[in-house]
């Protein structure tokens, strides 16, 4: 019996190399493409690299603005003149300042106070 069974074994091993090498090829391939450093892993890190350069650019864009800004206003009377006027509400002497409420009050008095209230 052992005698068949080594015989079997011998013309059959090409067949079983070639399964082996079969199931080593998709395991390896599923773990390149699903594993942890697989294919899908390294999609999500450029998707985040690609939004993470963005935020940097936008970051850098608004930083130059207010350098911009502070710079005007370290150096130009009529920026300061202009943020006093805006943030503060300062005036020159004999101007007028008028705001006006841009949403209505929320502790509004009722339209007939006379009137009980209702439950």
């Amino acid at each position: 019996m052992p005698r068949r069974t080594a015989g079997w074994l011998y013309r059959m091993r090409r067949r079983i190399a070639t399964g082996i090498a079969i199931v080593a090829a998709v395991f390896f391939g599923y773990h390149a493409v699903f594993g942890e450093n697989g294919v899908n892993v390294y999609e999500q890190k450029r998707a985040e690299d690609r939004s993470l350069q963005k935020q940097i650019v936008d970051l850098k864009q608004e930083n130059d603005h207010l350098h911009q800004h502070v710079q005007q206003l370290k150096s130009d009377p009529d920026a300061i003149e202009h943020e006093a006027r805006e943030r503060l509400h300062y005036a020159r002497p004999g101007e007028v300042i008028w705001t006006l409420n841009d949403r209505p009050s929320d502790t509004a008095a009722p339209a007939n106070p006379a009137a009980p209230a209702k439950k």
